[in-house]
Formats: structure tokens, sequence, C-alpha cells
């Protein structure tokens, strides 16, 4: 009986223990245990065998000469296995649970159905704009396209608020890459290949073969659906996959952070874990400045490794930009037109008489528990 007993019990905890580390489940995601994960994952089928051949050893003197009580405890322990293993591997896993679209659909404005206040992830290649409802994307994690021959990958991770954009390439080769679970709140991908983890947030291996590499990123803006057909008329737009409607409508309220959760709710004051941010990479420096605070005054003017930038709010409240300037002299912003130099430049950062173009620059809107975590050096933007 102690060999059933052993095999089933440690199969049991074995077939939790897999899940536990790797999906936003009590204490799980505040403890560096990605690389337990990583290995129960790898050694899964070891640990199966292993527990299996204990049952199955201790099966029959277990249920020879025992009483009825005892073999009707051993079956439902026997039962209880067969169940977490069913659950534990075809409900709770993160790509059972969020499953990319079925029918990829995109259209242009004479036939969207999607409301043009809804944010979106706008992304532009050689002429060619493309545009992912945030509601959307949000539940299905990942949607893989291409624009312009280039295959993109459209993450979103609800968790921590991060919308980033990649170009699926592992050792300069397109690749396939599965939903596996979260690490510090953080959505994490399998590649179908060497079968490393990639994070969402930054599109860098944490454990496996590519460990220490990233997927190239695609600059891509968050922003209204409107103001991104205001810039990009014949800009391309992902309808709604009827086969997911139900889904969507768990975030009808997303994009406002209108949602009663303690893992995608938000805290609308300032420097709370689940308050928003605006956060810059430039030159290996992170920064992070409050979105109340762009509310407040419409665009923030910084210096980050001596370069200056300004983060720029759109009219709706929404939709935001970031730019690096030779100078910030006379500078102002009004009716959505950035005042510089003599000259006015639109939201899209160029000169309305066509001739200059300021450099654009990726900034995230992140919930600052998830950007504090992922840029531990980050400097914070003070307020006067």
């Amino acid at each position: 009986m102690l060999f059933y007993l052993i095999g089933l019990i440690g199969f049991i905890i074995f077939e939790i223990a897999k899940v536990y580390f790797i999906m936003p489940m009590p204490g799980s995601q505040e403890m560096a245990s990605i690389d337990i994960a990583y290995f129960l994952h790898n050694y899964r089928w070891f640990f199966r065998v292993l527990f299996i051949l204990l049952f199955s050893y201790g099966l029959k003197p277990s249920f020879t000469n025992s009483k009825i009580i005892t073999k009707i405890l051993l079956t439902l322990i026997l039962l209880l296995a067969i169940v977490i293993f069913y659950f534990f591997n075809f409900k709770m896993t993160a790509e059972k649970m969020f499953l990319q679209p079925f029918d990829l659909k995109l259209e242009n404005i004479n036939n969207n159905v999607v409301p043009l206040n809804k944010l979106i992830l706008g992304i532009e290649h050689n002429g060619k704009a493309k545009a992912y409802p945030i509601q959307y994307i949000a539940y299905h994690h990942q949607v893989v396209d291409d624009i312009n021959d280039m295959k993109v990958m459209i993450t979103y991770c609800s968790v921590c608020r991060t919308g980033r954009v990649f170009e699926p390439k592992v050792d300069g080769k397109y690749d396939e890459f599965r939903l596996v679970g979260m690490d510090h709140f953080n959505a994490m991908f399998e590649d179908s290949r060497t079968k490393s983890w990639w994070r969402q947030v930054n599109g860098e291996a944490i454990v496996g073969k590519q460990k220490g590499n990233s997927l190239p990123e695609i600059m891509s803006h968050q922003i209204t659906l409107e103001k991104w057909l205001e810039l990009y008329p014949n800009s391309l737009i992902m309808q709604p996959d009827t086969n997911f409607l139900q889904a969507y409508d768990s975030y009808e309220r997303y994009d406002d952070g209108d949602m009663n959760s303690k893992l995608v709710g938000t805290d609308f004051k300032s420097w709370n874990r689940k308050s928003w941010v605006i956060g810059i990479e430039y030159n290996n420096i992170s920064k992070a400045y409050d979105w109340n605070f762009l509310i407040e005054q419409r665009y923030i003017l910084d210096n980050i490794d001596s370069k200056n930038i300004v983060i720029l709010l759109a009219d709706d409240n929404k939709s935001f930009f970031a730019y690096e300037l030779n100078n910030f002299e006379n500078l102002k912003f009004e009716n959505n037109t950035l005042l510089l130099d003599s000259l006015s430049y639109n939201l899209k950062g160029e000169s309305l008489d066509g001739n200059y173009l300021l450099k654009k620059l990726n900034a995230y809107q992140e919930f600052w528990h998830s950007w504090k975590t992922f840029h531990p050096n980050t400097l914070v933007f003070k307020t006067k």
C-alpha cells in the first residue's frame, strides 16, 4: 500500500506543482520559481512514469485482502489523481484557457465593426498600417499576422497592461510560439524548436537554450482607433472572431481600467501597484512617468542621457506619443499639434509642410508593478 500511496500522492503533487509555478495562483508569482517550473515541465514524463511505476507496483498488494472501506478510499484517491491530471493539463493550462483566433479577419474602415473609441495596438511598415483592438488581444495574448511580407506577433498581457509587437524569429528563422503561463505576472511564450521560454514584456528568453536572447521588437502605438485612422486612414483593422464574443465581452471595460479585478483592475491614484505609468527605454536607461500627471499637463518634457524627449497626450486622453527633440525652445502643444522651431508637427511627428520628421520613441502604458519589476533600475520622473 505504501508504494501505491506514494505513487498516487506524488503524481497529484507533481501535476499541481507543474501548473502552480507558472500560473497566477496564491504566492506563485511573487517567488523566483521560473527555473523550477521549467525543470518540472521539461522532465514531466520522467516524473509521471516514475510515479505510475510506483503506483502500479503497489496496486495489487494494496487491494488484496483489504477491507471494503480501504478499497473505497484507495479508489477515490486514484479517481482524484485522474481528475487532477485532466484538469491541470486540459483546463488549467494557459494555452487551453486563452486561444488564438480561429478566424483572423482584418477590414478597412468601410467594413469595420470595432467602435472608434476602442484602444488598439497599431503598427506601420513600409506604408502599410494595421490595428489590433486591445479588447481582443488581451484575451488571445498573441495574434500572429504579417504586414508587407514581414511576419509579426502581436502580444498583450492584461495583468501587466503591456502591449508589444515582435518579429517571431529565433536564430534568424520564423518560429511558432505557444502561451505557457506567466512569470512575475507577465505572460510567457515557448518557441516550437528550442522550447525556450520568452517574456512578453520585452521578448527576452529567460530559460532554455535561447536564454539571454531577445525577439526583434516592432514599434507599435497604443492609441484609439479613431486617432489611428486619422493618421493612417487606409489601415486595416482586426475584427472580432465570432468564436470568442463571450471572452471579448469580459474585457469590455478593460480599456478604461474599469474592471473589478485584483489582476487586471486599475488603481487610479499615482504610483501604486496597479497605477498606470508611461515607460520609456533610451540607451539602456529606463524611466517612468505618472499617467495622471500626463493627463493634467498634456505633455511632458524631459532629458534622458543628454537627449531631449517629449511625451504627448492627444485630446482623447488615451492616445500618447513620444519623440526625441533637438531643443525645447518655444515648444507648445495644442489641438493635437506640436509647435516647435517655427514648425508644426502632427501626432505622427511629421511637419505639416512634409519636410521634417521627428524621431519616434517606443513608449508604453503599463502597470507600475510591471514596469518596476522588469526595469528594477528605472528612474522616476519627479513632478514639482
